[in-house]
């Protein structure tokens, strides 16, 4: 059930590699107290790299230990090379079996049927494994409704989750777990309940994150936690070592290290800079923390990073979501039909007092909107008297000739109809009355901050957020709010507190972490100069006119404005 392959670049790292890397890990927790038998289990077993490092090590060893190992996997062709890779363990119980590890006994609180044997769940020592990263919407409705209604589980979710509750099932109390997941639990919205449950279930070793290394050859990136299964659940988890590596895009200002490889860097206890095969990369080492509340964030950060963001923190006066909704843009679920650069070669083109201006990845800079990309979106809703409503076709023939053309796609929105909505409507419409008020507006995934004030009356498209003012005091906060999320400061904020950065550098500027940006006392001097910064800012930028010593001056005012 491999969903991921490891890279192998040459000297740099193996499959291998990773296995040893993890095996190491885990058999370090042992601490040399031996017992003297262990059931050592991979629940989606691959080829058996896992299980064949972790053997080695045992079989390293003086003192003959009596070593079970299970294996299970739902490829017969990873299971006939598992079983191939682990036969020179002669000494050992070896059971690898062709089956989904999920539906065996054990895996769940209850047995899957009135017939099922039942048997001791809690059988594992170790667990070690590299579960399948596949969203359980990739796996068909009927297959995805049997995991979720088998583990209790609701919304979408990554197959790596039922994993971990049925790993945490068979493993006994006190026993290891080393595994090796997408890092998204880490840092997203959607990781609390996973979060939750490890914290619950587990006293923290150490989370590795290993960032944009590329070691896996897919989308996600990866990260590895070690835990202690608890004896009870009201055991509180202490602050455990932290490790994350990211690759640094911007160049140095501090003395690189040179390191063979990303595992030598890994094993390495210093943080700092290191030089990989020409690429740079930070590694931060700490204590990971969480607060009382199991779902929120764990913070990932060193002594003096907490410092720095202490200082941030007690000169806050609010944060965004205090005093704003951060909402999400426009969704049609059908966006060609929508929007586009160009109206004019349409058959049927429809009325102009439907269409209104796009903000999009596309065309947002940091203080200003690019006209390049002149996207017009076709927007069939309005306002009266504070109620959003839907245009009748009828008024507006051109357009209704247009949305013909386009009905079997529309239609076939389920969910739009099933909602009782017209079949020509916007998804997620927003409300029509707010889009001539003062707004900000930010991509959702960018390398840099892109925060830009907006009063033209332009739309938002829904892979951006916006902040809308609706007082003349709330639209001197906006220019506050821009100048603090385009910040140096904030920037780096952002990374120490959320930890979310995707590959090439790339962070998520997602609602729950503007939400918690912290904003100074807006009656304070040095906010006043950031707003009136900003201003220029914004009206120079418009004009193309260069903003560097501006930026640099906006920087210094706000390291002033948190109290450095």
């Amino acid at each position: 059930m491999k969903e991921v392959t490891i890279k192998n670049s040459g000297s740099t790292f193996t499959p291998k590699d990773l296995a040893d890397f993890l095996a190491v890990k885990i058999f370090a927790e042992l601490k040399n107290k031996f017992a003297s038998s262990y059931t050592i289990l991979d629940p989606a077993c691959g080829e058996g790299e896992l299980l064949t490092s972790i053997a080695e090590k045992f079989q390293s060893q003086d003192t003959p230990i009596n070593i079970d190992i299970k294996g299970f996997d739902t490829n017969i062709d990873y299971i006939v090379s598992a079983k191939s890779n682990l036969k020179e363990f002669k000494s050992y119980s070896v059971d690898i079996q062709n089956q989904d590890f999920l539906e065996t006994n054990g895996a769940c609180e209850e047995p899957l049927d009135l017939f099922s044997q039942r048997i001791e769940s809690e059988y594992a020592d170790i667990v070690i494994a590299n579960p399948p990263y596949v969203r359980t919407q990739i796996l068909g409705s009927e297959k995805a409704q049997q995991i979720a209604k088998r583990f209790n589980l609701k919304g979408r979710v990554d197959l790596y989750y039922p994993f971990l509750i049925a790993m945490t099932n068979v493993l006994k109390k006190g026993g290891l777990l080393g595994v090796i997941t997408s890092n998204r639990y880490l840092f997203t919205k959607s990781g609390e309940t996973i979060r939750k449950f490890l914290l619950e279930n587990y006293e923290l070793l150490e989370v590795i994150d290993l960032g944009d290394t590329k070691i896996f050859d897919a989308a996600v990136l990866p990260a590895i936690f070690i835990g202690r299964k608890k004896s009870h659940s009201k055991k509180l988890s202490e602050p455990c070592r932290f490790a994350k590596i990211y690759e640094e895009l911007n160049g140095f200002g501090k003395l690189t290290i040179q390191s063979n490889s990303i595992f030598d860097v890994l094993n390495s206890q210093e943080s700092g800079a290191y030089l990989v095969n020409e690429k740079k990369y930070n590694l931060n080492i700490g204590l990971l923390k969480h607060t009382s509340n199991k779902a929120d964030i764990w913070q990932m950060t060193n002594n003096s990073e907490n410092d720095w963001i202490e200082k941030i923190k007690s000169n806050t006066s609010f944060l965004i979501g205090k005093r704003f909704n951060v909402r999400i843009g426009v969704k049609s679920c059908a966006d060609k039909v929508f929007i586009k650069e160009s109206w004019d070669k349409e058959t049927y083109r429809p009325e102009d007092a439907l269409f209104k201006k796009l903000i999009s990845q596309e065309n947002i800079q940091r203080w200003c909107f690019s006209t390049e990309n002149d996207l017009k979106i076709l927007y069939p809703h309005y306002s009266e008297n504070g109620k959003r409503l839907v245009i009748d076709l009828n008024d507006f023939p051109n357009a209704k000739a247009y949305f013909e053309t386009h009905k079997e796609q529309l239609s076939g929105r389920k969910y739009l109809m099933e909602a009782g909505r017209n079949w020509y409507e916007m998804w997620v419409p927003q409300n029509p009355a707010f889009w001539v008020l003062p707004k900000l507006v930010f991509p959702d995934i960018s390398v840099d901050a892109r925060f830009y004030y907006d009063e033209n009356g332009s739309i938002v498209n829904g892979n951006c957020y916006w902040i809308v003012a609706q007082t003349e005091q709330e639209k001197e906060l906006l220019f506050l709010i821009q100048g603090i999320a385009n910040s140096d400061l904030m920037s780096r904020y952002h990374d120490l507190c959320f930890n979310n950065k995707l590959y090439s550098g790339r962070r998520r500027y997602f609602s729950q972490y503007i939400e918690k940006y912290p904003i100074p006392n807006p009656k304070a001097e040095s906010s006043m100069q950031i707003i009136e910064i900003v201003k220029q800012l914004n009206k120079l930028s418009a004009l193309n006119k260069d903003v560097l010593d501006l930026e640099t001056e906006l920087n210094i005012c706000i390291e002033k404005a948190f109290g450095f």
